[in-house]
């Protein structure tokens, strides 16, 4: 799959006059918790020639294609990616926490990293967390048994939010650092669900733990009381920084 992967970055650049400068991981094998049969979430920022960018009206900043039975690919255009970045998009700063970089160009993610603690805003990174727990308690794990993917996808997003509530920082992509924030009586079971998931397929069914459902809705409340007492961090703090790196980008993917 890395070659398979690796081979469609590179015709994507040849077939779209494109420059790939990041392309990573960004679901549950990326999470730590994936299945066997988990396809691979592959998610890239491009850029075009700096010519692209001088026309009255923009054009197209995302590359979508079908989903098949492994692979999920799917990229943002440098400039829409910035953006989001500014406005402290809570995917793109998983994106760039991921322990699975597929390919990096020009230092991307280095030269972002020191920027992320002052554009990260809490207060949407917690609605954003919060938005998927939300989901999970109210829509995915409401019956006797409840898939066990969803399960872990709502406990991940509580623990990522609980995270922004204590710490008030980013919150790791990976599972692991997250679980620390759980309570002791929580582990084994969580334990017992890992190793289960990790023989198990996209679809396994488990009985609904009550206790960590009950972890779950207390969470979602608590999080809902803290997002309205959390710090914004205004837009623009690091606008010029971004600019600076976005016009050095272009110059250097497309040296004239």
């Amino acid at each position: 799959m890395v070659a398979r992967i690796s081979a469609a970055l590179v015709a994507l650049e040849a077939t779209h006059g494109i420059r790939i400068l990041y392309a990573c991981e960004s679901g549950s094998r990326a999470w730590g918790f994936p299945s066997p049969d988990s396809d691979y979430d592959v998610r890239f920022i491009y850029c075009h020639p700096a010519d692209w960018y001088l026309t009255l009206d923009e054009g197209r900043d995302t590359l979508d294609f079908p989903v098949d039975a492994e692979l999920d690919l799917a990229g943002w255009e440098l400039r829409k990616a910035l953006r989001l970045l500014r406005g402290s998009n809570a995917a793109l700063f998983e994106w760039l926490q991921s322990p699975v970089v597929y390919h990096e160009a020009l230092h991307f993610r280095a030269q972002l990293a020191p920027l992320l603690p002052a554009t990260f805003n809490l207060k949407a990174g917690l609605h954003h967390y919060l938005g998927q727990l939300r989901r999970g308690v109210e829509e995915d794990l409401v019956g006797e048994d409840v898939r066990l993917k969803r399960l872990f996808y709502a406990l991940r997003s509580a623990l990522a939010a609980r995270w922004i509530r204590e710490r008030q920082t980013v919150p790791p992509m990976e599972f692991a650092p997250l679980r620390m924030l759980l309570p002791p009586p929580l582990e084994a079971k969580v334990d017992e669900l890992l190793q289960r998931k990790a023989g198990a397929n996209e679809k396994t069914m488990v009985t609904r733990p009550e206790e960590l459902t009950a972890f779950l809705r207390d969470e979602l409340v608590a999080g809902q009381v803290a997002r309205e007492s959390l710090p914004v961090i205004r837009a623009g703090s690091t606008a010029s920084e971004l600019d600076a790196l976005f016009r050095t980008w272009l110059h250097v993917a497309f040296p004239r």
